[in-house]
């Protein structure tokens, strides 16, 4: 384990988008490489580290199922999306040497692990990081759904979500110029006022369980290190 970490175990949720980079679709190998050398970075630091990937890059089941196609059907097929992003990611972090499993929520053993919570935690007391893919194998549920649930499962201390701004506006300030940055939410504040941090079945999990959620800018360098020292980075959801 390193010292002077604020936090020993952690779970980074990475949407699909990210791995797209620019380019919006499919996998921008560049951009994953960039991701696993700031994975790498606090690995070195003795933390244990999951990830939940998304697959929004590839497919959305959401805007299928909104297009007519059967929502089940909608739903597996972007599982399987999460899966080549979970694979890329591996690739990405073994090229560099880093010890990396990918464990699936639906069945396909030739590519990866079944998930099962008792050897997940094992790879990570071992410091290997640990990729699940697939989300929660259900239809209906996000991977933002997905994350709050293996991080609950394998008992991290706080759920890192990664996106391309700096934390929670009072609107996109990507679109509105008076929007205004959150330092600090709590579970409530976030469905009260249906802040998209993560789905309401994502927050209502984390509320259960007292798990705090760090929504912070991906793309700026070194930010995940400085959130397991115990800077003030991005938005805070958390009790208060």
């Amino acid at each position: 384990m390193g010292t002077g970490n604020k936090y020993q175990r952690i779970l980074l949720k990475l949407s699909g988008e990210a791995l797209g980079g620019e380019k919006r679709f499919g996998i921008d190998h560049s951009v994953v490489g960039e991701i696993a050398n700031e994975i790498s970075e606090v690995h070195q630091m003795g933390l244990q580290l999951a990830v939940v990937v998304g697959g929004g890059n590839i497919f959305r089941g959401g805007e299928a199922a909104e297009a007519g196609m059967e929502r089940t059907t909608a739903d597996h097929m972007g599982m399987l999306a999460t899966v080549i992003n979970a694979l890329a990611l591996q690739h990405a972090l073994e090229n560099i040497g880093i010890a990396t499993r990918v464990q699936s929520a639906v069945h396909m053993a030739e590519m990866c692990e079944p998930y099962i919570r008792r050897r997940a935690v094992r790879h990570l007391e071992k410091g290997r990081i640990v990729i699940f893919a697939a989300g929660t194998g259900n239809p209906y549920f996000t991977t933002d759904t997905a994350a709050s649930l293996r991080a609950v499962e394998v008992g991290a201390e706080c759920i890192l979500k990664a996106t391309n701004v700096d934390g929670v506006y009072t609107a996109d300030p990507k679109k509105d110029d008076k929007a205004e940055f959150i330092n600090q939410l709590s579970y409530i504040e976030v469905l009260n006022r249906h802040l998209s941090v993560m789905d309401s079945t994502a927050i209502s999990l984390c509320m259960e369980n007292n798990l705090p959620i760090i929504v912070f800018n991906l793309r700026k360098a070194g930010n995940i290190r400085r959130v397991v020292k115990g800077e003030k980075v991005g938005t805070l959801v958390a009790d208060s």
